[in-house]
């Protein structure tokens, strides 16, 4: 999954950037709300992380112009503020949760979970799709109820294909949610991670349609 952090204060987003990755999210960390529009056009995200008390365009105004155009990406509001009309306001102009600074990790990232599952229309934490389920809070990965050990990468194939099940994901789209955009990538990375997957999972856990992508099938 990728994430779009918004944060100006260098140790906090530092320190937020290498936690999510830890998780298995691909981050691109920005420090201007003035970057932000440019950003969502550039890049297909999951979920954004956003401070209100930015330079030059403030998190609200962000948080604004992102909904002016109709981009209906999950928004959660990271800030020092916790004045009740600070939360209102952030949730009229359309954030879809709101978190105080200092504030634990595992809520942190329990609040992701959640606006992404929400997003996906998922209301079940597990995905579940045939014989194979993911826990993506415990990085757990069942087949037929036997535990399967594969890589932090390889997990996070196998939770977008999951979450689309159904849907073909082309390989960009895969590369998009696996990497900010300073990680180099190799050619034929993707295809290692669908051989590994189908090894373990099954050869037909994942179909290919060539030059259209990658997909789980709905079972």
């Amino acid at each position: 999954m990728r994430i779009l952090l918004v944060e100006d204060d260098y140790q906090v987003g530092e320190t937020l950037q290498a936690t999510l990755g830890m998780e298995n999210y691909a981050v691109d960390w920005v420090r201007d709300g003035a970057e932000v529009m440019s950003m969502l056009a550039m890049g297909e995200y999951d979920l954004m992380v956003l401070d209100i008390g930015l330079p030059n365009v403030s998190g609200v105004d962000v948080l604004k112009q992102t909904r002016a155009k109709n981009n209906p990406i999950p928004v959660l509001m990271l800030t020092a503020r916790d004045a009740l009309q600070d939360k209102v306001t952030s949730f009229d102009m359309g954030a879809d949760d709101y978190l105080t600074k200092p504030f634990e990790t595992e809520e942190l990232l329990a609040r992701i979970r959640s606006l992404v599952r929400r997003s996906a229309g998922r209301p079940n934490p597990t995905l579940c799709v045939g014989v194979v389920e993911y826990d993506p809070k415990e990085k757990l990965v069942r087949k037929q109820g036997e535990g399967v050990t594969l890589t932090a990468k390889e997990m996070a194939v196998l939770e977008v294909l999951m979450s689309r099940a159904g849907r073909f994901v082309s390989k960009s789209s895969l590369q998009e949610s696996l990497y900010a955009w300073e990680d180099e990538i190799g050619s034929n990375t993707i295809e290692v991670y669908i051989s590994r997957l189908r090894k373990f999972l099954g050869a037909d856990f994942i179909e290919t349609l060539r030059g259209v992508g990658y997909r789980v099938p709905e079972q």
